[in-house]
């Protein structure tokens, strides 16, 4: 069993992908973090006419961006139905429409550069873990419909073999808008464009210090040389540090962990996945699965918070769970484990903002895939003047008081979310 993400194992970094040993010592807008959303932000602003530096303290998409599931799924990790309770109708529907057309945007950014990443939209089914949330399902469902004409297709648990081989389920909603990809094929796509674009790319660079100039500019202290920049945008989500001190309290890092089998025969796949579908539970400490397009099961969870749990452990966790659920898999194999860092916001919205006059975007909150591709390209669009509003800008970012630095608080909200799962 490898303890590193089936995606790195599969697709590293490309021979002919160019990245830079020294940066440019000017630049109109410097990009710290080479995710899909710093990636998604450079490709913008090139095509706007910025140059652009993007850095990265490890390797291209190093963090979460080929680490993830490879989910795109409608919504963010605020409940929609919460959204509109906390922001009204109208930031409700653009909240929804804009997860709904990051899923689109993935569409037009695969079919524009041609990144071959395995993207398929095959749908996503949400699954009601206790007989009490199935009526819950069917109802948002309805909700959904009512509010946002966004059509889902509920499945009782009678027919619910249709949608995954499964007994362990007590009913399930099918979204057909969804899709999977190969995250390291598309963040590695995502950077061979950027760099045809004219953007630069500069691995195991460490940003030391930024310092503000009298002349609106900044100057930034990296490992490798110091560059002046007009504009900085912080694109580091769950690994961000104190570089700029006032965005740390304003997200924090939770662990997710996966494992993957072996290949499964094409008569076991069709068996636990008819559709190929993207799943999720509705568990507050759910497992998210699918299969992957060489018929691998993966499946992840949040089981802990924590982002240093040992791998072998989380495997074991990870594969009695799955063992569970699909019984027909028993004993076949797990052959990679690996963790990665989300990045939660304590309302669980996404945001876009400004700190000391340097922008960020981040708080995917498990949406990365396709939300940091839309942030990403949303920001950039902003800082070109193409676009002058976003929602995601118009929200206030909650803190709180007891939180700084040190996300001390995980092991508490880790009882309280199983505490919840257990009365539900």
């Amino acid at each position: 069993m490898q303890k590193v993400p089936l995606w790195i194992d599969q697709f590293n970094k490309p021979n002919n992908l160019t990245v830079s040993e020294n940066p440019n010592s000017e630049v109109d807008v410097l990009i710290v973090g080479s995710g899909y959303t710093g990636l998604c932000a450079a490709r913008t602003l090139r095509q706007n006419g910025a140059s652009v530096i993007v850095l990265d303290r490890n390797t291209i998409g190093w963090g979460a961006s080929s680490r993830n599931g490879g989910m795109a799924t409608p919504g963010l990790k605020q409940g929609i139905q919460k959204i509109y309770r906390m922001y009204g109708s109208k930031l409700a529907h653009e909240f929804w429409k804009a997860s709904v057309d990051a899923i689109d945007l993935i569409d037009e950014i695969v079919e524009e550069y041609s990144i071959d990443c395995e993207w398929e939209r095959n749908g996503h089914a949400s699954l009601a873990t206790k007989p009490s949330h199935a009526p819950r399902l069917k109802k948002y469902g309805v909700w959904l419909e009512n509010k946002f004409g966004h059509s889902q297709k509920y499945i009782s648990k009678n027919q619910i073999r249709d949608e995954i081989g499964s007994d362990s389920y007590h009913g399930a909603l099918a979204d057909e808008i969804s899709g999977g990809l190969h995250p390291s094929k598309y963040v590695f796509g995502l950077a061979s464009a950027v760099s045809t674009l004219g953007a630069q790319l500069c691995e195991n660079t460490n940003v030391l210090k930024i310092e503000r100039n009298s002349s609106n500019s900044y100057k930034v202290i990296t490992s490798k040389g110091d560059i002046e920049a007009k504009k900085i945008i912080i694109a580091t989500n769950g690994y961000t540090d104190r570089l700029v001190p006032r965005l740390k309290p304003l997200i924090f890092p939770v662990g997710s962990y996966i494992i993957v089998t072996e290949p499964l025969s094409k008569e076991l796949q069709n068996i636990v996945s008819p559709k190929k579908r993207m799943f999720y539970d509705s568990k507050w400490f759910l497992n998210y699965f699918r299969l992957t397009h060489d018929g691998r099961m993966l499946w992840g969870g949040r089981n802990d918070l924590s982002t240093d749990l040992d791998l072998d452990d989380s495997a074991s966790r990870l594969s009695n769970e799955l063992y569970r659920i699909f019984p027909d898999l028993s004993g076949v194999p797990i052959t990679h484990t690996w963790t990665g860092k989300l990045g939660i916001t304590f309302d669980l919205m996404p945001h876009i903002g400004k700190k000391d006059g340097i922008y960020y975007a981040f708080g995917y909150g498990g949406h990365g895939l396709s939300i940091a591709t839309y942030l990403g390209t949303e920001i950039g669009l902003l800082l070109s003047g193409k676009k002058n509003r976003s929602p995601f800008m118009e929200i206030s970012h909650q803190t709180m008081f007891f939180y700084r630095n040190k996300p001390w608080f995980i092991p508490f909200a880790a009882r309280y979310f199983r505490f919840l799962d257990w009365i539900s």
